[in-house]
């Protein structure tokens, strides 16, 4: 006897309102349809978003987060220990985090 197969549906219940924002955002009635496309524009939005941020605080230093992550390990940064520049490594290593992930998302849509 064939294996069975197997195949998983899940239904998505979605209030009538959103129902029809995401339909004149996408242009598309169909809900499986609709919800891929917003999640994509979603995805560029936010991924736009970390270049922006990225992009700005390579700029404010004059570097890429991989040659400021180096430089702060080997204490070579005049203010390491200002609120500023901690909070600035903070948001860089996490924005960097970020927009690797959304890259995998992205890519990963149908």
């Amino acid at each position: 006897m064939g294996q069975a197969k197997h195949i998983h549906e899940t239904q998505t219940v979605i209030s009538k309102p959103i129902h029809r924002i995401l339909t004149l955002l996408t242009k598309e009635p169909r809900l499986e349809v609709a919800l891929p496309l917003a999640m994509k524009d979603l995805l560029r939005l936010r991924l736009k978003e970390t270049r922006e941020q990225r992009e700005s605080l390579q700029q404010r230093y004059g570097m890429d987060f991989k040659a400021f992550k180096q430089a702060w390990d080997e204490s070579r940064l005049s203010n390491k220990y200002s609120y500023e520049v901690e909070r600035d490594y903070r948001e860089w290593e996490a924005t960097v985090t970020d927009e690797a992930k959304l890259r995998e998302m992205l890519e990963r849509m149908p």
